[in-house]
């Protein structure tokens, strides 16, 4: 019987020690993550932006804003907006390659429509995409 208790007491401080050692966080493990979204591959068009594809997310998160349709439906996913930059850097071509709906592709395509690129010295067919997520 004794050993029947000692061997509970075992197991339950066994299981709390990993129970909270799972749940502690040191502050090493804590990284910032930015506010917006930036995807994992290489983007062609963040190569001609100012800044890289870092300066380029940081700006379409700060200039989009969630259309009142999709919010109040939830709508979240993806728009890829295809474009075309010319030789000496303006845009053109806007088209909605994927459309999440709800008003999303459009506010995509205005927020692609403002950005800015070096001249890459030839015209390049682009598409980035462009997340909302509530």
């Amino acid at each position: 019987m004794k050993t029947k208790f000692s061997f509970l007491f075992l197991l339950f401080a066994f299981v709390a020690i990993t129970a909270s050692a799972q749940t502690a966080s040191s502050p090493a493990q804590k990284t910032e993550k930015p506010a917006y979204w930036i995807p994992d591959n290489v983007l062609p068009a963040a190569e001609h932006y100012e800044g890289g594809k870092e300066a380029m997310y940081e700006f379409i998160g700060k200039e989009v804003k969630y259309p009142a349709l999709a919010k109040r439906n939830r709508v979240q996913g993806d728009c890829i907006i295809g474009f075309t930059i010319n030789e000496d850097g303006s845009t053109s071509g806007f088209k909605v390659l994927r459309n999440a709906g709800a008003g999303t592709g459009e506010e995509a395509m205005r927020v692609a429509k403002l950005l800015k690129f070096k001249a890459p010295g030839y015209a390049l067919n682009v598409s980035i995409p462009i997340k909302f997520k509530l």
